[in-house]
């Protein structure tokens, strides 16, 4: 079924657009729990990352009012101009917008998109977890940043200081981008190269490597994915054992809003979803 687009809600009716909304999380929450179904896995496990971009910020408070807590973004310039009117928390009861405190309900930021190394100090400011990690280059400046900055120093916008998360003092999570399918087209570390790649990382203290994370081709037709699916997952169990992990310890981002059930199917722990919600931007 198709998602009932948000741009159908008249500009300026906030209560149509909320119900729109409200109508397709609800749809895309159905459909993670049946995706978890056939092996059994609790719901709860897979965590659903909203992709907002392009969304407007009044649109992205009324997907954290329904319970959202993840936000991707694909571009840092994008979240840099977001984050001084969403921060870190918002309050659990409503939309009202409150400095970071332990009371309010938190929101993790995840870039999602491609990181350039230029980019690489305002996303140590600016998110919570980084999928797109994909050279070794950009580890060194991730961590060169994130020491520099102790994790704790403060983003200023607008000549307002502004706490950049309330994880600030913890070591920024990172995926490894893998370009499983080797399109030409599409970022990623070679397969063959991703045990270097986390070893560097693990050599960094202020990195956590999360896990991998991988982009299928698209394709009208699900299945045509799991494939690619299957491989990541089957990299992911390799690299645990090279690195003396269990697989568990090691998180698998994959699927978006047209194949995100087989990759649950698939063992999918993060899913990135932005059309599925918000309709076609």
């Amino acid at each position: 079924m198709q998602p009932v687009l948000a741009s159908t809600a008249q500009a300026g009716d906030s209560l149509v657009l909320q119900e729109v909304l409200k109508k397709n999380l609800e749809r895309v929450r159905q459909r993670i729990h049946e995706a978890c179904q056939p092996s059994g896995r609790d719901p709860a496990s897979v965590t659903l990352v909203c992709v907002t971009k392009g969304i407007p910020v009044e649109t992205i408070r009324d997907v954290v009012a329904l319970g959202v807590t993840d936000i991707g973004e694909n571009r840092v310039q994008e979240a840099r101009q977001k984050w001084p009117a969403l921060g870190s928390r918002l309050r659990a009861e409503g939309n009202s917008l409150e400095p970071p405190a332990s009371s309010l309900q938190p929101i993790r930021w995840h870039l999602v998109g491609h990181l350039q190394r230029n980019k690489a100090k305002d996303a140590v400011d600016l998110f919570d977890v980084i999928h797109s990690l994909d050279t070794v280059a950009v580890a060194e400046e991730l961590e060169r940043q994130a020491a520099k900055k102790a994790r704790g120093s403060r983003f200023k916008a607008e000549g307002k200081s502004l706490e950049p998360r309330a994880s600030s003092l913890e070591p920024l999570e990172v995926f490894i981008q893998v370009n499983v399918s080797g399109e030409t087209t599409k970022f990623g570390c070679p397969p063959d190269e991703t045990l270097v790649l986390a070893r560097t990382i693990n050599q960094c203290p202020h990195l956590h490597l999360k896990g991998l994370m991988t982009l299928a081709p698209f394709t009208d037709n699900p299945e045509q994915a799991r494939p690619y699916f299957r491989r990541l997952r089957e990299l992911r169990n390799d690299l645990a054992l090279a690195l003396s992990l269990e697989p568990s310890a090691l998180s698998l981002s994959m699927g978006m809003s047209q194949d995100f059930e087989v990759a649950i199917e698939e063992g999918a722990d993060l899913v990135r979803i932005g059309t599925a919600i918000f309709g076609n931007r």
